[in-house]
């Protein structure tokens, strides 16, 4: 039987890199699919994309027009032509990221009335459309728009008749995806059907201003706030990072008097009135830096300036050549030299300066890699104060964001989620209680609980609302964290976003065994066909693999963590589609009928051999238990061991994840928790060194009296040690209690707490010592060489000469020096809660975790303070 576990797990592994690596790409679809270079600038953009595809019966199709662009759809290209509608590219509206972190560039139909007459998916980055979800189902969610109008009320979800809500259903397991599609569509739609007319334009008052007749200078100006700054840095356009910026811009309001007069002087603003109507606003812009223009260098006569928007609300306001008004001069003092002016005029009556806008510049950014350009929006908000302001500022309701409108429709069950997880903590850590009321033979105290909690795992979490934690998501996260977070994209899946921090917080207390154990669909689906087998008669054919087999293929699921890590830093596509080496996907998001054959039998292989062997899948593929069974090596609370564990294989032999050593360790890393082990711990008929001690107290007609929080009988004199029960061997064998031989780092011994919290940090930050240097002379050298090196790329990187992924792979190869620096030297890592000194012996793996969970924040602090401080080129 143990023969078949171990093929099991390499078989498995070896079958989905086959399967990821040569399965047919002919469903790849739009899938990165090939755009053309020239299609973000092309004025004809119907001669490079199939607009006909998305707007049924148009024959003909205007260039580009408009801002943001749209093109008009005709029923013919003679003379007589009849405008049907507008065919609208998604990308060049809003660049809205999906799951990937990508925009789905989306092709989009509108007849004259605002209804949708077509979508087509041109390309998308979602790997989960490629493996996992046929693409045919983001066609089929996007087909749900036909024949809706742009001026309905659409969400994803249920439709809720009594709030005017259109629902549109989501694809299952790809909910982030989809919530993202539906804020495409209805921006984009939404924002040619106001330049067109079919959307009226918002009502705003005009704005009553508080006027002083104070003069301001620049310093004040931009101290009060009414005048901005808008910054564009080359790296954010995809150009090398260079001392100058794309384009700087200050902009400002010219309606208020007090303003208008300190910018323009007393005869400026006199012109400029009486060239406005009473309803017209106008502000300035003004270049001071970069070699881009704001104005554009296509501009010709009765054109629209192109590189510049307002945005006000849903409303956006552009600008052709009657709009525009020379700028003479900023006569504030102390304005900086400007090579380019201009004064904008808002001739609509839709906007009011009382309220909110932005200034928007529009652009292109390059991909470096590609050459490909993809259209991006930079904004700058502007606000007049209050104190400028006939009532002060007046109230704005800005319309809730999708994931706030997705937490808001499932207030209750997230609720009851979020509820269920507090439980599952509470309950855990009162475990000892649960504990202690069992024994050996009745543990129905804590398997009441742990069997409920599996099946509401499986049922109600995994099939119910599909919210299976995936390393993809890890993968994920961890990217988004270097590279562009979102804490949109994340929300916008409420139950994966609490069960994450659920994870991370329990993870950190107890170790990986309370989420792995208790919580994960899949591997309480394991544990349940375990269970049941046993239950039915199958039990005299289940088994464990031999230790020594065991120990080995333990570490098959952290070389399968750490290779889809290596390869997402080069191609988190690829890493998506290897991560196929999970089955949560096929189980819980898309179902086993939905898929090829070959992910179902995966699948069925692991639930058969789970029949004959506990957790397999768990023990030794997973790739998400071994990314946390790192940090679980810094637990702060374990289990209990006593000192007779050493000598005793009682719990060891009941171990179902075989996580406790011949000296009776527990592996934290390793153990999921079943509490089988603490049942026994305080059981005076199922531990034997308490069974032992409660005979003899019976024959001697002692009394027996409570287990102490040591795992022994309470001595029964007062001035009676604990330590009269524990046996002369197991005395004199190593202490079971840590994982490792507890150590004492001399440096810290008997020193002040301010010197020691020194030494504590020198310790994370400086690995060499007296002794590696002794014993590994050479090794410490190259290491001091390399983080010489390490630091120098950081620099450089800060500087702008190393790009992102160049200084990521520096301080990978750093981390792994590190390693074996540690090893030849200080090889001791902390057990339980940083703030006391319980340190012992450090085995490779220990190290591996500590020095890659130190490096990785450490590198991602560092990371983040050089993108914050615009000094990171991506």
């Amino acid at each position: 039987m143990y023969l078949l576990g171990q093929r099991f797990a390499i078989l498995g592994i070896a079958f989905f890199l086959a399967l990821s690596l040569f399965a047919p790409h002919a469903q790849a679809g739009a899938y990165e699919a090939e755009l053309p270079a020239e299609l973000a600038t092309a004025k004809d953009m119907c001669a490079l994309l199939p607009c006909a595809e998305v707007f049924p019966g148009a024959k003909h199709f205007s260039e580009r027009k408009g801002q943001p662009p749209y093109v008009e759809a005709y029923d013919n290209d003679t003379a007589e032509k009849k405008l049907l509608g507008y065919v609208m590219l998604s990308t060049d509206i809003t660049d809205t990221p999906a799951y990937s972190g990508k925009p789905v560039v989306t092709l989009i139909g509108m007849d004259l009335k605002g209804h949708f007459v077509g979508v087509q998916v041109l390309k998308h980055s979602e790997p989960i459309l490629l493996l996992g979800i046929p693409e045919s189902a983001l066609i089929n969610f996007n087909n749900q728009y036909l024949g809706k109008s742009v001026k309905d009320m659409i969400e994803v979800g249920p439709s809720r008749p009594e709030e005017e809500v259109i629902g549109v259903d989501a694809i299952s397991g790809a909910t982030v995806t989809v919530i993202a599609q539906n804020q495409v569509m209805m921006m984009s739609g939404a924002a040619v059907a106001r330049q067109t007319g079919i959307i009226a334009p918002t009502v705003r008052d005009p704005a009553r201003f508080v006027t002083s007749g104070q003069r301001y200078d620049w310093a004040q100006l931009v101290q009060m706030g009414v005048v901005q700054q808008l910054l564009v840095k080359p790296e954010q356009v995809g150009l090398p990072r260079g001392p100058e910026p794309f384009i700087e811009l200050w902009f400002g309001d010219l309606n208020h008097p007090d303003l208008g007069r300190s910018l323009l002087g007393e005869g400026g603003y006199a012109n400029l009135r009486s060239r406005l109507k009473p309803e017209e606003n106008a502000f300035f812009v003004i270049r001071t830096a970069g070699v881009e223009s704001f104005k554009g260098s296509g501009f010709v006569r009765g054109g629209i300036y192109d590189r510049v928007q307002v945005k006000q609300g849903a409303d956006s306001f552009t600008f052709r050549d009657l709009d525009y008004y020379n700028l003479y001069g900023v006569e504030a003092a102390g304005a900086p030299r400007y090579n380019e002016s201009a004064i904008f005029v808002v001739r609509s009556k839709a906007f009011s300066a009382a309220y909110p806008w932005k200034l928007a510049f529009l652009g292109n950014r390059v991909d470096r890699a590609t050459g490909h350009r993809s259209f991006a929006v930079f904004e700058s908000k502007y606000w007049l104060p209050a104190s400028t302001l006939e009532g002060g500022r007046p109230k704005v309701d800005e319309p809730d964001a999708p994931w706030v409108r997705v937490w808001k429709s499932q207030a209750l069950p997230i609720g009851l989620f979020a509820l269920l997880l507090v439980l599952v903590t509470v309950v855990y850590a009162l475990r000892e209680k649960l504990t202690r009321l069992s024994t050996h033979k009745n543990k129905w105290p804590v398997n009441g609980f742990k069997y409920t909690f599996w099946a509401i795992s499986i049922f109600w979490i995994g099939f119910g609302y599909m919210a299976q934690p995936s390393i993809t998501q890890v993968l994920t996260w961890f990217h988004a964290l270097l590279f562009q977070w979102t804490w949109s994209l994340f929300l916008s899946d409420p139950f994966i976003f609490l069960f994450w921090i659920f994870i991370i917080v329990t993870v950190f207390l107890f170790g990986r065994g309370l989420f792995c154990g208790w919580m994960c669909p899949f591997g309480s689906l394991q544990e349940g066909i375990y269970k049941i087998a046993e239950a039915i008669g199958l039990k005299r054919f289940q088994t464990q693999l031999p230790q020594k087999w065991h120990d080995r293929l333990k570490w098959l699921k952290y070389a399968v963590f750490f290779f889809l890590l290596t390869v997402s830093m080069f191609s988190m596509g690829l890493a998506e589609k290897l991560a196929e080496v999970e089955p949560f996907k096929t189980t819980f998001l898309v179902g086993v009928m939905n898929r090829a054959w070959p992910y179902g039998l995966f699948v069925a292989a692991i639930l058969g051999v789970s029949i004959f062997i506990e957790r397999p899948y768990c023990k030794y593929i997973c790739p998400l238990g071994a990314s946390l069974a790192m940090p679980s090596t810094f637990r702060w609370f374990g289990l209990k061991r006593k000192q007779d564990c050493n000598s005793c294989k009682a719990c060891a032999v009941g171990c179902g994840a075989q996580a406790i050593d011949a000296d009776g360790r527990i592996d934290h890393r390793e153990c999921l928790h079943c509490l089988d082990c603490m049942v026994l711990y305080t059981d005076v008929k199922g531990c034997p060194p308490l069974a032992k001690e409660r005979k003899r107290r019976e024959k001697d007609g002692l009394e027996i009296t409570p287990i102490g929080t040591h795992g022994y009988f309470i001595p029964i004199h007062p001035a009676t040690d604990f330590a009269d029960q524990i046996s002369a061997k197991a005395a004199n064998g190593p202490d079971p209690r840590m994982p490792t031989e507890p150590v004492a780092p001399f440096h810290k011994a008997s020193e002040s707490r301010l010197k020691w919290i020194m030494l504590e940090v020198r310790d994370h930050i400086w690995p060499w010592s007296t002794e590696g240097w002794h014993s590994q002379r050479a090794l410490q050298v190259a290491g001091f060489s390399l983080a010489v090196a390490a630091t120098v790329a950081w620099v450089m990187a800060a500087m702008g000469s190393l790009s992102s992924g160049a200084i990521i792979g520096w301080w990978f190869g750093w981390s792994v020096y590190e390693v074996l620096i540690r090893l030849s030297g200080r090889r001791y890592v902390k057990d339980g809660v940083w703030w006391r000194g319980n340190y012992r012996a450090a085995s490779v793996m220990d190290m591996m975790s500590y020095v890659g969970f130190k490096n990785l924040l450490i590198g991602a602090a560092l990371f983040l303070t050089l993108k914050t401080l615009g000094l990171l080129s991506l």
